[in-house]
């Protein structure tokens, strides 16, 4: 058994591999490890796990950099490459065979495929037998290639006492030999991560329950070492809303797809995955301060959370109702370009910042606010949708030639003053105010909704309000 990490200083690590977008698991499993670090206020690292040098790609790695520093979950000292530390993995490996930890395996593919075939036909768990374990090296024919495989303890049992799943046990008769180095001398997946993370410092190694079995085959490495154990969280993966494994319909996109294609807000999404398998008593909006402050292994439970997009929405929208105006114009402004096909200038960047006070309110995404915007940039004629078209029919153009002669005489263009002359409107036509604002609001932004009549009025100011009013006008 190795030494205790319990009274070091925390240190967490998030260790991707770069052969993806940064996914939105992934994304949760950095915020966890980010936020138990800083309650503690200890360090969070970053690993890239390039080993796999078919499938890494630098495209993946600054996707994962970049939805990283989307979330704001700054990582302390360099960015570790695993893949450059090749050297210090095998030469873990040979200090391990060189203690007796480990040993040359020279068998052959296919033998080990012959080994697999008799398994399987005897429905026995397919695993390495140990037949090179205590042999000599000498019984190999010469230059034979062979791999450097652990000894596995074969007698007792593995104890794992997880902050999250308890206290796990697993017979060491079920571990085999595993591969520390293959036969190309390149290190093995376990064996970088076990010498990484105590390279590294890692004292807590907080990541998905899909590692829980992992966890015991690498304790193997750290006994054998004797390196201290690191404290082992292992988190329940994230389902869809319909208990099934999390996949791409249900929203197992990239954090990109989520900041790009949905127009989500990263404290919006970082409160969401907060909540996925950890809960502070009913708190369901939670800054990130408060997550600091709160947050430790303790409230993490040990079922699957179910991803719904529904309410990752909802919450988007108390953000964005939450967020500064000016923010929110900057993060908007390239949406509605594109939209329109044009670039805003500066005096459309600020009426578009004037105007966030009232297409925010009912928005869930930026999307939707860019949308609702595109009303204070279109040219006239302005296009009607159908409903608007149908707001427009009967007698509306005569009530909106009336509405146009009113407002002409308003020299006060302000919301109390426009709302006194859209009264006197009604009451001239003996109708109410919504029936007033209806074919008003068609002819102002084209649709049939939009942010308050008095609001719409104002920010597009007198002159092109009444402009539109008048095209629609009998």
């Amino acid at each position: 058994m190795g030494a205790s990490v319990e009274t070091q200083p925390v240190v967490t690590r998030f260790a991707p591999s770069p052969t993806g977008f940064l996914h939105i698991g992934g994304a949760r499993t950095a915020l966890f490890n980010w936020l138990f670090a800083r309650h503690h206020g200890g360090k969070f690292l970053l690993r890239i796990e390039d080993t796999d040098r078919a499938r890494s790609t630098d495209d993946a790695i600054e996707a994962i950099l970049d939805g990283m520093k989307w979330l704001a979950l700054d990582w302390d000292d360099e960015t570790v490459y695993q893949f450059a530390r090749a050297a210090r993995h095998a030469e873990v490996a040979n200090a391990l065979l060189d203690a007796g930890h480990a040993y040359r395996c020279y068998a052959t593919p296919e033998e080990l495929t012959a080994l697999r075939e008799q398994q399987r036909a005897a429905k026995q768990p397919m695993r390495y037998d140990g037949r090179w374990r205590d042999r000599d090296s000498s019984e190999a024919p010469e230059g034979a290639p062979f791999v450097i495989r652990l000894k596995a303890p074969r007698d007792g049992e593995t104890v794992i006492e997880d902050r999250v799943q308890g206290r796990v046990v697993v017979q060491n008769s079920e571990l085999d030999d595993m591969i520390l180095l293959r036969s190309d001398g390149t290190p093995t997946y376990m064996l970088a991560v076990v010498v990484d993370d105590h390279d590294m410092g890692v004292t807590h190694v907080i990541r998905g329950d899909d590692h829980l079995n992992n966890a015991f085959r690498q304790l193997g490495i750290i006994h054998a070492m004797g390196w201290a154990e690191p404290v082992y969280a292992h988190i329940p993966l994230i389902h869809g809303a319909d208990g099934a494994k999390l996949s791409k319909r249900h929203g197992a996109l990239g954090v990109d797809a989520y900041r790009d294609e949905m127009g989500l807000l990263p404290e919006a999404v970082s409160n969401y995955l907060l909540r996925l398998g950890w809960g502070h008593g009913d708190d369901e909006i939670i800054s990130r301060e408060q997550a600091v402050e709160w947050f430790d292994l303790a409230g993490v439970g040990r079922s699957p959370s179910r991803f719904d997009l529904k309410k990752l929405e909802n919450l988007n929208g108390h953000y964005i109702r939450e967020a500064d105006d000016a923010r929110l114009a900057d993060l908007v402004a390239p949406r509605v370009e594109t939209r329109l096909g044009r670039t805003l200038d500066t005096e459309a960047r600020a009426l578009l910042a004037a105007a966030m006070a009232s297409l925010k309110p009912r928005a869930k995404n930026l999307d939707e606010i860019a949308e609702g915007a595109l009303f204070l940039f279109e040219t006239r004629p302005l296009t009607l949708d159908e409903k608007a078209a149908t707001l427009l029919e009967g007698g509306a153009a005569t009530l909106l030639a009336q509405a146009g002669a009113i407002l002409e005489t308003v020299a006060d263009w302000s919301v109390p003053a426009l709302e006194a002359a859209l009264r006197q409107v009604a009451e001239d036509a003996g109708t109410g105010l919504g029936k007033v604002a209806q074919p008003l609001r068609a002819a102002l932004t084209g649709r049939s909704t939009s942010p308050g009549i008095f609001d719409v009025l104002v920010l597009l100011g007198k002159e092109e309000s009444l402009a539109r009013i008048a095209e629609r006008a009998a």
